[in-house]
């Protein structure tokens, strides 16, 4: 039995639109995630013996014609379609999968992501021929759908799933409950080898080219602007063995010579430090710190001693959440750390031998336009590698979101999210600044973060210590240049 997973064409004629970033664009630098929860779904049931087709249109910057010609062509006797979704291009993910209907009307279309998952009710209602949503982590839920469609079963029972009955009525069965069991989950490298292509892929802070991987699903934490934790995975780390997750790196040093760097997503990777100093361990135990550099999302309450491990394990890049440099915004939106731990752990992380990429956010609870300038100071005063700036950009399913819309802070519809070429936009506004004000001020950071001579010479400095750093920046300036150059407006 056929099942074609599809990550859907989007403003294909402005670039590569990367649909699986926690705030999905066409982004300044050519930033372009793997579609990597759609790849574990799809892996899954590749596994239960199905014959699996996969489409990631963005990566090919294909149109929505090309896609659909593309589906005839290998889409013969599919029985289910999977159809990847975001906030911002819903209409037009929506209208692909209702196409496909009205092509394949014997097939069942399923639509995915944290936008669907959150107002499915909402999403069938645009057009009434999608059969279903499935909700959260939907790897099981697809992989039930399958199994019922192949053994002739009502695929309409399976949980974790909204859908619309034979007479039209949309319901709501009982969730699917979450993987427990993380090491049963195929690696997301092996599915990358057989159907895509690592090239297509860019990551503007990772050594050219990289793969990604998750090495465990859910977040401890309760940020509340934070969207895959709060829609998708929950609240519980639920995390893969340290021999696992080694073992997949092997499989990366052996099958992809090309591969200079694993970029792990989780959440937040050194929520358990024990686990993350075993798999150093082991991966400098089988060399393959050697072989493989790799970068991970942390907290900025991490250990010097863990830093040093992960270093020695070919760990170069950490990538925390400074958020904000004004400790009652932090407060407000429950991050949980203080803005005095930021310089230590950025001078921690230098001594270690590695390297940092801040993120920062604009328009969080108790935002002036006072703390914004003292979050770019504070951004200013720490010596990192890299950083991102964006306005707040609240997306539905998460506290951010329900507490925008009550404060009447949101404007506009799911589209405007973007700007018309694809880039970051947002339509929240507090007081008397505009959303426009939000997203020049960002523009302005970033400026004013990379055009400093301090950083020219650090980056100068940092390449002559390392050609790969030295052709990894140079890639992602090549991108990014045309941006920095414009006159700011703010």
């Amino acid at each position: 039995m056929k099942v074609f997973f599809i990550n859907p064409p989007f403003k294909s004629e402005y670039g590569k639109f990367s649909r699986e970033q926690r705030s999905p664009a066409i982004t300044k630098s050519g930033c372009f995630y793997y579609p990597l929860w759609l790849i574990y779904a799809a892996a899954r049931v590749e596994r239960d013996g199905y014959d699996v087709k996969f489409i990631d249109a963005p990566a090919k910057q294909v149109s929505r014609e090309e896609c659909l010609a593309i589906v005839e062509k290998q889409g013969e006797d599919t029985k289910l379609f999977i159809v990847d979704a975001t906030t911002p291009s819903i209409y037009e993910d929506a209208a692909f999968a209702s196409e496909l209907k009205k092509r394949y009307p014997e097939a069942v279309v399923i639509m995915v992501g944290t936008h669907v998952s959150t107002l499915p009710e909402e999403t069938l209602g645009l057009h009434k021929n999608i059969d279903a949503v499935a909700r959260k982590e939907y790897d099981l839920t697809v992989s039930s759908i399958a199994n019922a469609l192949r053994d002739g079963k009502d695929w309409r029972e399976v949980k974790g799933i909204t859908y619309r009955d034979a007479d039209g009525i949309i319901k709501k069965n009982e969730d699917m409950p979450y993987i427990t069991d993380m090491d049963d989950v195929p690696m997301a490298a092996k599915f990358i080898k057989e159907h895509l292509d690592v090239k297509d892929y860019f990551i503007s802070i990772a050594t050219y080219p990289e793969i990604q991987i998750f090495t465990g699903r859910g977040c401890p934490f309760h940020c509340y602007f934070c969207l895959y934790p709060q829609t998708m995975h929950g609240h519980t780390y639920r995390f893969r063995s340290p021999e696992n997750v080694v073992a997949e790196f092997e499989y990366i040093a052996e099958n992809f010579p090309e591969v200079k760097e694993v970029v792990i997503e989780d959440d937040t990777f050194t929520a358990d430090k024990q686990r993350v100093q075993d798999i150093c361990k082991l991966l400098i135990e089988k060399k393959l710190n050697k072989r493989l550099r790799w970068m991970a999302n942390s907290r900025v309450t991490l250990d010097y001693e863990t830093m040093v491990w992960m270093k020695k394990a070919g760990c170069r890049l950490l990538l925390p959440g400074f958020e904000s440099g004004n400790q009652a915004i932090l407060n407000n939106i429950r991050k949980g750390t203080k803005v005095e731990q930021f310089k230590p752990f950025v001078d921690n992380v230098r001594k270690a031998g590695m390297q940092v990429h801040g993120c920062f956010i604009f328009g969080n609870k108790g935002e002036t336009r006072e703390t914004m300038k003292e979050t770019l100071d504070v951004a200013l005063t720490l010596k990192l590698d890299t950083a991102q700036f964006y306005p707040l950009m609240p997306f539905p399913g998460t506290e951010a979101y329900d507490w925008a819309v009550a404060q009447g802070y949101l404007s506009g519809k799911y589209t405007d999210y973007l700007q018309e070429d694809g880039n970051h936009n947002t339509t929240f506004h507090f007081g008397d600044v505009t959303a426009e004000e939000l997203v020049n001020y960002c523009n302005y950071c970033r400026r004013k973060f990379y055009m400093r001579p301090w950083y020219i010479g650090h980056r100068i400095w940092m390449g002559i210590k390392d050609p790969n750093d030295l052709k990894r920046a140079l890639k992602s300036f090549g991108r990014f240049r045309d941006f920095l150059f414009k006159r700011a407006k703010a």
